[in-house]
């Protein structure tokens, strides 16, 4: 068996990428975050923690459950829903109000403000049904495939899942000199306004 453990860890690598490598909610805020240089460290470990932890229970047989109680889908979705659309809503208020000053405010961040970046960062993360969908149900079925092997493919998910926060969160430091203009951080949040308002009303469409 255990020459079998990388190939699968690979593959469980390969399958992470492919599930959070996309514009969503989630990487719009971890993005946002990067740029401004604001709890950065404590943003990459909720999302990464929190994808190791439901894949932990995808591959335990967690989504068995899900599949069989449909109705928390849909009590996250309506949660999610409207949290990603209030959030969009004041995304878009700094887009038409923006405060004087703040796109220079790129480094350090308050315990309030990273207390309130990793509240935000949670809501995002757990208060989104499709991470159920990914993680839970989709890589704990085809971590399922691998039998003894499964516990391999769900610890390369989640180092897939490290390795794209890590490099998102403090890989977007690198345009903190572009953001130092008033109207780059208008451009960044009408795309968050956007992103969470799409994503926040499909939620609830489908709720």
């Amino acid at each position: 068996m255990t020459h079998g453990i990388i190939p699968a860890a690979l593959a469980g690598f390969g399958t992470g990428l492919s599930l959070i490598v996309a514009i969503g909610a989630q990487n719009a805020f971890v993005l946002r975050q990067g740029v401004r240089r604001q709890a950065v460290l404590a943003v990459v470990a909720v999302c990464a923690v929190s994808d190791a932890l439901l894949i932990a229970l995808g591959v335990a047989g967690v989504g068995a459950f899900v599949t069989a109680w449909p109705a928390a889908l849909t009590v996250v979705g309506l949660a999610g829903g409207g949290f990603l659309v209030c959030y969009g809503v004041l995304a878009a208020r700094r887009v038409l109000r923006p405060t004087p000053g703040a796109a220079l405010t790129t480094e350090g961040a308050s315990s309030g403000s990273a207390r309130r970046a990793v509240l935000t960062c949670l809501a995002l993360t757990w208060l989104n049904p499709h991470v159920y969908l990914d993680t839970v149900l989709l890589v704990g079925s085809l971590a399922a495939d691998r039998g003894d092997l499964r516990w391999a493919f769900g610890m390369g998910a989640g180092l897939a899942s490290l390795t794209w926060f890590t490099s998102l969160g403090y890989g977007a430091g690198l345009l903190s000199g572009l953001f130092s203009r008033p109207s780059a951080w208008r451009v960044m949040d009408g795309l968050v306004a956007a992103t969470m308002v799409t994503m926040g009303g499909l939620l609830l469409a489908r709720a």
